[in-house]
């Protein structure tokens, strides 16, 4: 008989990963666990798989890995990291506000809101600085990270590199994002050959009310109905291009997230819901 743990499925608007508390469970092999158990009908279903774990960091509280639903890991998950502090505080493996969690971009500061019977109802990440250009995850571009050109199947994308610990393009168009064929242009632009590591891309459009409808290919996952990452990215690409200035309300498939981007410290602050869906059992793979 295989050995069975303990899993929370969690999503932070929509975004939803299989959580492990690995004080508790080793998982020896996390890419093919990620693959076996996101897929649906087959599986839990999910976009991926995100490990609990001790800090290694002398700075952090906590760690997490991500990995996505075909096996690869992630550097980062914003909405990830705001469903690791609920997870966190109220399972009661910490008190600490905010919580300091080690990631593979670095530790973010998790600041938490709770609801009037203490329990964490929203969290707002202090995601670090953006990266406008990093040949390392973007290749070489000319230098350029506003409004750069791509053409793929016979159509030109104008969009802006932003990396917010992992690479993003963001692109505005003038049609109805929700019409949009992401799934024609989402694979194709993640796989370019600008993009060695490949890329999550994401599709805005600005609405009258002056918030940002978005939507997301993400890399290793494909659409997902929220990115906390992808939305830090498009409301830098917002600024940067004149559209919004520095408060942005994302709106995605899955939810809304708050973004500032401050100036006085250059950071980018997060602010969302995180909600477990349901708990359970499964057989390592």
């Amino acid at each position: 008989m295989k050995k069975t743990i303990k899993f929370t499925k969690m999503h932070g608007a929509g975004n939803d990963y299989i959580y492990v508390n690995t004080l508790l469970y080793s998982i020896p092999d996390p890419a093919k666990a990620s693959i076996e158990w996101s897929r649906y009908h087959f599986g839990v279903g999910s976009d991926g798989l995100i490990l609990i774990g001790e800090a290694t960091e002398p700075d952090a509280d906590f760690s997490m890995r991500i990995f996505n639903n075909d096996g690869s890991e992630a550097m980062m998950c914003g909405n990830g990291t705001r469903c690791v502090a609920k997870y966190l505080h109220d399972k009661g493996m910490t008190a600490k506000n905010p919580i300091r969690l080690q990631t593979l971009s670095g530790t973010k500061i998790l600041n938490l809101h709770l609801d009037a019977e203490g329990m964490v109802e929203t969290v707002t990440v202090d995601m670090g600085e953006p990266i406008l250009r990093h040949p390392a995850q973007f290749g070489v571009c000319g230098g350029k990270a506003v409004d750069y050109e791509l053409t793929v199947l016979g159509r030109m994308f104008k969009g802006t590199f932003v990396s917010m610990g992992n690479p993003h393009f963001v692109i505005f168009i003038d049609e109805d994002v929700e019409d949009f064929d992401i799934n024609r242009y989402g694979p194709v632009l993640e796989r370019h050959d600008i993009f060695p590591q490949r890329c999550n891309i994401e599709f805005a459009q600005m609405l009258p009310n002056g918030s940002i409808r978005m939507r997301v290919w993400e890399r290793g996952s494909g659409i997902t109905l929220a990115c906390g990452t992808g939305a830090c990215a498009t409301a830098v690409a917002a600024k940067l291009t004149g559209r919004r200035d520095n408060s942005s309300d994302i709106r995605m498939d899955g939810g809304t997230l708050g973004i500032v981007w401050e100036e006085d410290t250059n950071h980018i602050m997060m602010t969302g819901p995180a909600a477990i869906s349901f708990e359970g059992e499964i057989a390592l793979p």
